[in-house]
């Protein structure tokens, strides 16, 4: 096994601090790719397991290091670390460690799902050694990471030059090339990697509620399910790999039971690692409208709850009512397409609020791009997105580009007939409900945010503005 202890030799392109299973599977794939790597991780069985791998899976043989100033003196100059591990304070830590052993130009890239801000600090304070840092967003798991994922960089455009080679090997494909962008300064590739997976809570929420109608209200058997999903996916709406999978879930069978299938004895109740509440946090802050990521994220509180929803079954409410079902798999198909547009307009516009905001200038189109492939939202629909923004990007909004329009106006009857059928039977559909709503306020010209600035007036004086005068204006109120 090659595991070096004092190697004074500079030898690796890349080197890979932190071997669990994101760690240790992108170390294969570089190595894969005909990449020197070296690894280095507290833990020595994670690098001897990471050694071992790469004997039978990789080109070239990765080295393992058990020291850290070793590791670091492997690598060829400019030195490139990328860091994957638990984001947070652990990274501090290692960037303390790693700091007395750099040069200038050297390059640091957080691979991790960090908080944006924590980037941009962690830029600051290796700018004094002229070292430089990047965050890179990465999607498509475990599998992404050994097979070629979603990457998302921000930071220094020199420093990401240096290293591209190396990203663009290791990286998905799509039939609009490799699924890795330089979007911005730093923070940048943290931040669309964040909205990359608000937009993977809602897609998954809206998936959940389809099953749940259909299962609760159609009587569709698991099997049933299976062979809808998979129809669905070979359609150019809905074909995604979100819905690949929940075709795949629903015919797996229970290992311990086999004449089972999984899926119903899986606990109610889907952890979450924060990106999805970071991501309703800087909607909040940016003041941009993203509903059904936010019914999304209380979805999954709701789920949380367990203990209380049993309680909760004292709560009655109505008899289910029988639907046609095939007339309910016609408004599930195409709720759930109107649904996915209107998600990804969301998130969309987010980026833009924060890209215009901090003058990141982040392309909307290459950020389509490279969610074609690799990661976890990728889907035909994208296809179409990158295009429009391709033609126009300073679109303000998705659902105003003229093939979205009438994608939109085609189908979002479709939604209101299946929200109405979940509402009599008493099934909640918070992300559908959302999305409608999301359309609904987007089009209207006139809201009835005019009264709540009247009542904020009359507690407050807090003043109004008038539509026919200009000014500033306040009204004494009558006295109760």
């Amino acid at each position: 096994m090659k595991i070096i202890e004092n190697n004074k030799i500079s030898i690796s392109n890349v080197g890979i601090f932190g071997c669990g299973k994101m760690g240790s599977n992108l170390a294969l794939n570089i190595s894969s790719n005909s990449f020197i790597v070296s690894v280095y991780d507290c833990n020595k069985e994670a690098v001897n397991m990471t050694v071992s791998h790469s004997k039978d899976e990789c080109k070239n043989i990765i080295n393992g290091f058990y020291n850290v100033e070793s590791f670091v003196n492997s690598l060829i100059r400019p030195r490139c670390i990328i860091i994957l591990v638990i984001a947070g304070k652990l990274v501090d830590d290692i960037l303390c460690c790693l700091k007395q052993y750099l040069d200038e130009n050297d390059i640091i890239i957080d691979g991790g799902n960090e908080w944006w801000k924590n980037s941009v600090r962690r830029e600051q304070k290796l700018k004094d050694i002229n070292v430089h840092y990047m965050d890179m967003g990465i999607s498509g798991g475990e599998q992404g990471a050994r097979n070629g994922a979603s990457i998302m960089l921000g930071g220094n455009i020199n420093a990401y030059k240096i290293v591209e080679p190396i990203l663009i090997k290791m990286t998905a494909k799509s039939k609009l090339g490799s699924c890795v962008k330089h979007l911005g300064p730093i923070g940048s590739g943290n931040y669309v990697k964040m909205v990359h997976n608000g937009i993977e809570y809602a897609n998954m929420q809206l998936i959940a509620e389809i099953y749940d109608i259909l299962k609760i209200i159609g009587k569709f058997t698991n099997e049933e399910l299976a062979k809808i999903f998979e129809e669905w996916n070979n359609t150019d709406e809905l074909n995604s790999y979100l819905i690949q999978i929940t075709s795949i879930i629903f015919n797996t069978p229970d290992n311990l039971f086999p004449s089972r299938k999984l899926i119903d004895y899986i606990l109610d109740k889907a952890d979450m690692k924060g990106t999805g509440c970071w991501t309703i946090q800087e909607a909040a802050e940016r003041s941009c409208p993203v509903p059904t990521l936010a019914a999304a994220l209380d979805a999954r509180y709701f789920a949380a709850n367990k203990d209380e929803r049993i309680i909760g079954k004292v709560l009655k409410g109505p008899n289910y009512i029988k639907v046609n079902n095939s007339d309910l798999l016609n408004l599930a198909k195409n709720a759930l397409y109107f649904c996915t547009i209107c998600v990804y307009s969301q998130g969309f516009a987010l980026i833009k609020k924060a890209s215009e905001e901090f003058s990141w200038q982040i392309s909307l189109a290459e950020c389509a791009r490279i969610w074609t492939g690799g990661c976890i939202i990728r889907s035909s629909l994208l296809f179409k997105i990158y295009d429009a923004f391709q033609k126009n990007p300073d679109l303000p909004n998705l659902m105003l580009d003229e093939v979205f329009i009438t994608e939109l106006n085609n189908n979002n009857n479709y939604l209101r007939e299946l929200i109405l059928i979940y509402i009599i039977n008493g099934v909640p559909c918070s992300a559908l409900s959302a999305s409608l709503n999301y359309y609904d306020t987007y089009r209207q010209e006139y809201l009835p945010a005019n009264l709540i600035q009247a009542q904020r007036d009359f507690f407050g004086g807090h003043t109004y503005k008038r539509i026919d005068i200009p000014g500033n204006f306040h009204t004494k109120w009558s006295n109760i």
